[in-house]
C-alpha cells in the first residue's frame, strides 16, 4: 500500500503491463532443493518451522538471495491455517499431511473450531520481517484452496483417488458445502492476514482440483473458492489462482475472482490465453521435469514459454508446478538468468 513494490517487474506484469524484463519466481523455490534450507531446518519439524517467524523469514529470503528471482513466496504449508484453528494435523515424512482423524460426518463438520485471529500472530510477525527485508521485492502470500484442504480433511492423508472425498461430495452435499464453507472462512482469513501485513500479491493453490470434472468444480467447489477470493478482493493486491492438470477448469478458476491465472506445464500458454479470451494475465509454465535433464532442452522450453507468454496481456514466468526437491539449485539460478536475459 505504500507503493514500495508497485513499480516492480512482478506487479507491473500482474497489472497486465509489460515490464522491461519478464519477471520470474518459482513455486517451492524455498525448500529442500537448497542446502541452506536443509541446514536451517535440521532438527525442526515442518509445521513448527512454519510458525517460527525468524525461520519463516530466513527460508523465504534464501531463494531471493541465491537465484535473484523477482518475488518471494511466503514459506508455509497449506495445512497451517487448519493447525492454527485447532485441527490435529502433522506432516509425515514421505507421506505428507496426515490428520489425527478424518472428518467425514455432519457432526464432525458442525464441531469444527473457528480460527481465532489471535492465533495468526506468528504469520503477521513473519510477514512484517519479510516486508522490511525485501524492500522493493514483492512478497506473495500463500494459501490452499478449499477443495484441496477439504480432500486432506476427508481422506485423512494424501490420496490419488479421493474416494471418500467424492463420496461425501456426491452423497451428502449439505455436509460437503458446510465443510468447504468452514475451510473457505479459515483459509480466507489466513490469506487476508498475509495481505494486510504487507504481501504485495496472493496466490490460492488448488493442487488437486484437476481430479474434478468441470461440472463438479462449478457445482461443489467454485462457490467456496470464490468466498476465499472475496475476502481479499477489496485489497489492492493481484489475486492468482493455480492448480495442476486444470486445463479444463481454467475459465472457471479465473471466474471465482482471480486476476491472474496460473497455468501448469500441460497447457501451452497461447492455448490458455485463447481459452481465456485473451483478457487474463498468465503465470507459468516451464516444465519442472526438465530441470533434471540436459540444459539445452530446458533452455529451449524456457524460450518457448517466453514466446507463448507474449500472447497474453501480461505474463509472469513460473514453473508448471513446484521445484522438485532433488533439483540442482545452480540450474535454477541459470534458468532465472536466462529468463532475465531473453525475456
Amino acid at each position: 500500500m505504500n507503493g514500495s513494490t508497485s513499480d516492480s517487474a512482478l506487479i507491473t506484469a500482474y497489472r497486465g503491463e509489460r515490464p522491461s524484463t519478464r519477471p520470474i519466481w518459482m513455486m517451492r523455490q524455498a525448500g529442500r532443493s537448497l542446502p541452506e534450507y536443509r541446514a536451517l531446518r535440521e532438527g525442526t519439524a515442518m509445521l513448527d518451522s512454519c510458525l517460527r517467524p525468524d525461520m519463516v523469514a530466513e527460508i523465504t529470503l534464501q531463494p531471493v538471495r541465491r537465484h535473484k528471482v523477482d518475488a518471494a513466496i511466503f514459506f508455509s504449508d497449506i495445512v497451517i491455517p487448519l493447525k492454527l484453528a485447532g485441527i490435529d494435523v502433522d506432516i509425515v515424512a514421505g507421506v505428507g499431511p496426515v490428520m489425527g482423524e478424518p472428518i467425514r460426518s455432519a457432526a464432525r463438520v458442525k464441531n469444527l473450531p473457528e480460527l481465532d485471529p489471535a492465533a495468526l500472530a506468528p504469520i503477521i510477525e513473519a510477514v512484517g520481517i519479510l516486508v522490511g527485508a525485501l524492500g522493493k521485492v514483492p512478497l506473495i502470500g500463500f494459501a490452499g484452496a478449499p477443495f484441496t484442504l477439504a480432500s486432506y480433511l476427508v481422506e485423512g492423508r494424501p490420496s490419488r483417488e479421493y474416494l471418500h472425498t467424492k463420496a461425501l461430495m456426491r452423497e451428502e452435499p449439505e455436509t460437503w458445502h458446510a465443510l468447504l464453507a468452514w475451510v473457505a472462512r479459515t483459509t480466507g482469513t489466513f490469506l487476508r492476514t498475509q495481505a494486510m501485513a504487507g504481501a504485495s500479491a496472493v496466490q490460492l493453490f488448488d493442487s488437486w482440483a484437476g481430479a474434478l470434472t468441470l461440472e463438479e468444480y462449478t457445482t461443489f467447489v467454485a462457490p467456496h473458492s470464490a468466498a476465499v477470493m472475496a475476502q481479499v478482493e477489496d485489497l489492492p493486491v493481484p489475486r492468482i489462482h493455480f492448480g495442476t492438470k486444470t486445463g479444463h477448469l481454467l475459465v472457471a478458476m479465473r471466474d471465482v475472482g482471480a486476476t491472474v491465472v496460473g497455468v501448469d506445464q500441460f497447457t501451452p500458454l497461447d492455448v490458455a490465453n485463447e481459452m481465456l479470451g485473451g483478457t487474463s494475465v498468465l503465470q507459468g509454465n516451464i516444465d519442472p521435469e526438465l530441470l533434471a535433464g540436459p540444459w539445452d532442452l530446458l533452455a529451449a522450453n524456457v524460450r518457448d514459454v517466453l514466446k507463448r507468454g507474449l500472447s497474453a496481456p501480461g505474463h509472469v514466468v513460473n514453473l508448471g508446478h513446484g521445484v522438485p526437491p532433488e533439483t540442482d539449485p545452480d540450474v535454477l539460478t541459470r534458468m532465472v538468468a536466462l529468463v532475465h536475459e531473453e525475456g
